[in-house]
């Protein structure tokens, strides 16, 4: 992520079809921490950011690139368990993992592009 609290802006918001996700990598300017894989999913005019990692297995969500929406298209979907989280908060609501939550990744929609506000997660 950028330094000195810049936010980053990762795509065009029309560059996530509605209802689907899409993975990013956000490295540290500076190179000081490790990459953080994430998921971005949009609703309409909205985007919801989280780190790309199961609170039950710590194993990505994705069950290829890019694939993170259950079949239905109303959750985000673990690969590796089937959980399924809501889009709006990352709350697991079935599987391994219910009541436990995604990390979420503050993301706000401006000028039609997906941003990714600074303060890096701790994992």
């Amino acid at each position: 992520m950028p330094e000195h609290g810049e936010p980053e802006p990762l795509c065009d918001l029309t560059e996530i079809p509605d209802g689907t996700g899409r993975g990013f990598t956000l490295r540290q300017s500076g190179g000081t921490e490790a990459p953080l894989d994430v998921v971005v999913v949009r609703q309409g005019d909205r985007a919801f950011g989280y780190v790309n990692s199961c609170p039950h297995a710590r194993s990505p969500l994705d069950w290829t690139p890019d694939r993170f929406m259950s079949l239905d298209g109303q959750h985000i979907q673990c690969a590796t368990h089937g959980a399924l989280f809501q889009v709006e908060d990352g709350l697991c609501v079935q599987g391994p993992c219910v009541g436990r939550s995604l990390t979420p990744i503050p993301t706000r929609v401006e000028g039609g592009r997906v941003i990714v506000v600074p303060n890096r997660p701790r994992r």
